[in-house]
């Protein structure tokens, strides 16, 4: 395929946008070449400037659950959005929007709105200082909490080494309370608690990582994270950007039946527009300012055209159970088929999936954190990546995110999407031998 107006337009945004693009995950650095430029969007399609047809595997990373332009949200946005975009006052659509989630949600009594899974991350770790008193966080390499200093912390030469700026404009004195342990390793957990006695406010993960591609916790994990969070006096904050609504109707809490003290979302929740969200129980919300004097605020936190979007998503996963395990089903399929064709070529490949989140990693298995991610062959993602371009189908551009499957992905996108695969591996590995 030819994409000489996403160059075009490409090379123009490289005049006025640092590297042409306004988030790094779409500037194509981890594969090579072009970003491509879209116009619309219906199901599981995209459609790029130059009128190329794409099935889509990011689904705007993870909030088209139900497929692009959803009927009732495009409906939602239009209607809401003739009535004015903002007011700066408060609308009866935050409360419903609060509801919704409360309801949807195990254990979530509180919600306050923001305009980002960035800023709802954010606030959560303040919230959790607050409560505790105390100033140092644990997070886990591999999973990322946006873009917010303290986030931007790399683990040093072991699990109980302070963590150093992975970022330059991050200072050293945001990453000393920034500690970092290894994901599905409780033990590195525990270390830094005991050598931290007293001084760690909360624990901060993403309880299904999409950050690192799919990578699940194991058995056990989130139970034993949430008991020394008890132990210890810490906070346990749910980063459910990706996964909330997405891997159950109640997200992890709902899927893994532990509950966090704290909870944060983002996309989701506005069917992909600019939204976020933290919450947590009556007790730990109650610090939040007005009420208590944790401070945050949004001038447009709540937005009426995001909270219509959200609460038209949202009511369809709600009032209708049987998404999910369709879901499921359909992600099965696209999992199973794409094993099969990666065997039949020989390729080394290991997997994970958590409902309709999918994780491919060139090298051999188990991948359960960083480390394992970290031995994927990126040379060889990027070349399997452009082939599956050259079939029409758009994944990820990057070894290290996790896939999306949608509602509107059907029988004949699954059949198609393996079709493409095992066209691109024949071509890969038609010289002989194994890929890798």
């Amino acid at each position: 395929m030819n994409y000489p107006k996403s160059q075009a337009l490409f090379d123009e945004a490289k005049k006025r946008i640092p590297g042409g693009v306004n988030s790094p995950a779409r500037a194509f650095k981890g594969v090579g070449g072009t970003p491509l430029f879209m116009t619309h969007a219906k199901g599981p399609y995209m459609y790029d400037e130059d009128g190329n047809e794409w099935i889509d595997y990011i689904g705007s990373w993870g909030p088209m659950i139900l497929g692009h332009a959803y009927p009732a949200v495009v409906e939602a946005v239009q209607k809401t959005a003739a009535g004015s975009t903002s007011f700066g006052t408060p609308t009866a659509l935050e409360n419903r929007m609060a509801e919704r989630v409360c309801g949807m949600v195990p254990g979530l009594d509180k919600v306050r709105m923001t305009n980002s899974g960035t800023e709802a991350c954010m606030s959560a770790i303040r919230v959790a200082r607050g409560y505790t008193g105390r100033d140092k966080f644990i997070k886990f390499e591999g999973c990322y909490h946006g873009h917010g200093d303290s986030f931007l912390i790399k683990a040093g030469s072991g699990a109980l080494t302070l963590g150093h700026p992975s970022s330059p404009g991050v200072t050293r004195g945001t990453a000393k309370d920034t500690l970092t342990a290894d994901y599905n390793d409780l033990d590195s957990v525990e270390r830094i608690l005991r050598e931290n006695k007293d001084e760690v406010a909360a624990i901060i993960l993403e309880p299904v990582a999409g950050n690192m591609g799919c990578v699940p916790p194991r058995d056990g994990f989130l139970k034993g994270l949430r008991k020394l969070c008890d132990e210890h006096g810490a906070l346990l904050v749910f980063d459910e950007v990706m996964s909330g609504f997405r891997i159950a109707r109640g997200g992890a809490v709902e899927r893994y039946r532990v509950q966090p003290d704290l909870m944060a979302f983002g996309k989701v929740i506005g069917a992909g527009m600019p939204v976020g969200a933290f919450g947590g129980s009556n007790e730990v919300m109650g610090v939040v300012a007005p009420d208590g004097p944790v401070y945050q605020a949004g001038t447009l936190s709540g937005n009426p055209v995001a909270m219509s979007a959200g609460i038209a998503l949202l009511t369809e996963l709600d009032e209708n159970p049987a998404i999910y395990r369709e879901l499921e089903e359909q992600s099965a399929k696209l999992e199973q088929g794409l094993k099969q064709v990666f065997e039949k070529h020989q390729v080394t490949v290991a997997n994970n999936r958590v409902g309709s989140m999918l994780g491919f990693f060139f090298c051999d298995g188990p991948v359960v954190g960083f480390s394992d991610v970290s031995r994927t062959d990126t040379e060889f993602f990027s070349r399997f990546f452009h082939g599956m371009l050259s079939q029409g189908v758009y994944l990820p551009p990057s070894a290290y995110e996790a896939w999306f499957v949608s509602h509107s992905h059907d029988d004949t996108i699954i059949r198609k999407t393996v079709d493409a695969a095992d066209h691109v591996l024949t071509d890969l590995t038609k010289n002989g031998g194994p890929a890798r």
